[in-house]
C-alpha cells in the first residue's frame, strides 16, 4: 500500500496526523496518480463549461449508466477474490467530476434516485459524487478531489462478503446479523490492500467511514482528529446517501428532511464539514417537496449559487383544496417574488409518489 502524502497535508490546523496503522509504503505509481516521493502531477484540468439543469441530467444519465455497470463489475470481481483494476474506474471518476464541475446539481440528484435492487451499486456511484461535490466546498486541489471521489466510489467494498439475504432483509437485522454487516469495513481493508499500488487515502476512507467524531463509531472507536478528514468527509456523505434512499426495510426521507434530521445529531459528524456538506448540496436540496408562505407545494428543482434559501420550485399541489395543479416554476432568488419556503414536506403526508418527474422536466407525479 502506497504512502498518500496528501493524507497528512490535508489535516486540521496543518498538523500531520499519523495513519492507523504502521505499513510500509508499496515501490511504484500509485493508480490514482499519488504515492511517495515525489507525488505524480495531478490530471490537467480542463476548464468546465456550465450547463443547464436539464442538459446535464441527459448527460449525467449516460455516465450513471456506465458507472452502474462498472460497480457491478468491480463489486463481482471483490465477491469473487478477483484483483480489482483500477485505471477504466479513475476515468469513470473524472467523468463524474466533470459533470458535478458543469452543474452541480444535475448528477447528485440523479444518482440518488436508484432502485432498492440497484442499492448497493448505485450508493457507491452517488457517494462519490458527494464526496467530490465536498472536496470542491473545501477548496480540495484536484488531484485530491479525485482521490476522495475514488474512496467514495470503494467505500463499501466490504459489503460484496456480507451474504446477498442479510444486506437485502426486509426486516429488522438480528445481533449476529448486525455484527456481520459491522465487519464490512475491515473486509473491505483486506480487499483493497490485496490491490495493486492502492493509495492509502482510499483504504482509509474504506476502514473509516463509520467513525463518529465522538468516538462512537466503528471499528476502531476513532474520535475527533484521529479520524482522517477524507473518512469524515465520507461519514456525512455515506449517511446522507443512505437516508434518502429507498431501502428494503424503510422508504428514502425526503432530502431536507434528511438534511435537517443530520443537523441534530451531535457527535456523529465534523461540525466543519457538515457545514461544507451542506452549502455543496443545499438546505432544500433538489428534489426537496416544501411548502411555501402561499399555502402552495412544490419540489426543489434546483438550487441557487448564492443561496441556500431561495431554490427555485415546481408548484404543483394545493393542499387547501387538496388537489393537484398545473405545475408552473418559481425562482425564489427572484427580489420580485414574494413567496418564501416556510416548511419542509414528508411526501407521505400527502401521499406524493415520483416527484422526481417534475424536477426531471417529464409528468406530474402519481396521483395517490
Amino acid at each position: 500500500m502506497l504512502k498518500c502524502n496528501e493524507l497528512n497535508l490535508q489535516a486540521p490546523h496543518g498538523e500531520a496526523k499519523p495513519f492507523w496503522r504502521d505499513s510500509a509504503p508499496s515501490e511504484g505509481p500509485c493508480a490514482l496518480g499519488c504515492g511517495a516521493q515525489p507525488p505524480a502531477p495531478a490530471p490537467t484540468a480542463v476548464p468546465a463549461i456550465p450547463t443547464s439543469m436539464q442538459d446535464e441530467l441527459l448527460a449525467a444519465q449516460e455516465i450513471c449508466s456506465r458507472a452502474k455497470t462498472a460497480v457491478i463489475e468491480m463489486f463481482g470481481h471483490a465477491r469473487m477474490g478477483r484483483a480489482l483494476e483500477l485505471e477504466h474506474i479513475s476515468a469513470l471518476v473524472d467523468d463524474i467530476s466533470s459533470s458535478i464541475a458543469r452543474h452541480p446539481n444535475a448528477f447528485i440528484s440523479l444518482a440518488r434516485l436508484k432502485s432498492v435492487d440497484d442499492y448497493t451499486y448505485m450508493h457507491s456511484v452517488a457517494v462519490c459524487a458527494l464526496m467530490i461535490a465536498l472536496g470542491n466546498q473545501l477548496g480540495l486541489s484536484t488531484a485530491l478531489i479525485r482521490r476522495v471521489g475514488m474512496a467514495g466510489l470503494l467505500h463499501d467494498i466490504g459489503k460484496m462478503t456480507i451474504p446477498g439475504a442479510i444486506l437485502n432483509k426486509p426486516g429488522r437485522l438480528s445481533s449476529d446479523e448486525w455484527q456481520l454487516v459491522r465487519t464490512h469495513p475491515l473486509e473491505g481493508e483486506k480487499t483493497l490492500l490485496a490491490a495493486s499500488q492502492m493509495c492509502e487515502m482510499v483504504v482509509d476512507v474504506c476502514l473509516h467511514h463509520h467513525e463518529k467524531v465522538d468516538g462512537s463509531g466503528y471499528p476502531h472507536q476513532l474520535a475527533g482528529d484521529q479520524i482522517s478528514l477524507a473518512a469524515r468527509m465520507a461519514a456525512v456523505c455515506d449517511v446522507y446517501d443512505a437516508i434518502t434512499s429507498d431501502r428494503p426495510y424503510n422508504q428514502g426521507w425526503d432530502p431536507a428532511v434528511a438534511i435537517q434530521q443530520m443537523s441534530t445529531w451531535a457527535g456523529h459528524f465534523d461540525d466543519e464539514v457538515f457545514r461544507a456538506f451542506l452549502k455543496s448540496v443545499g438546505i432544500y436540496p433538489v428534489g426537496s417537496i416544501v411548502q411555501l408562505k402561499s399555502g402552495s407545494i412544490g419540489v426543489v428543482i434546483e438550487q441557487h449559487p448564492d443561496s441556500l434559501l431561495t431554490p427555485k420550485i415546481k408548484v404543483f399541489f394545493l393542499p387547501v383544496l387538496n388537489i393537484y395543479v398545473t405545475p408552473k416554476t418559481i425562482d425564489l432568488s427572484d427580489p420580485a417574488q414574494p413567496d418564501r419556503i416556510v416548511a419542509r414536506v414528508p411526501p407521505q403526508r400527502y401521499g406524493f409518489k415520483n416527484t422526481e418527474r417534475l424536477w426531471l422536466d417529464e409528468d406530474m407525479p402519481e396521483k395517490r
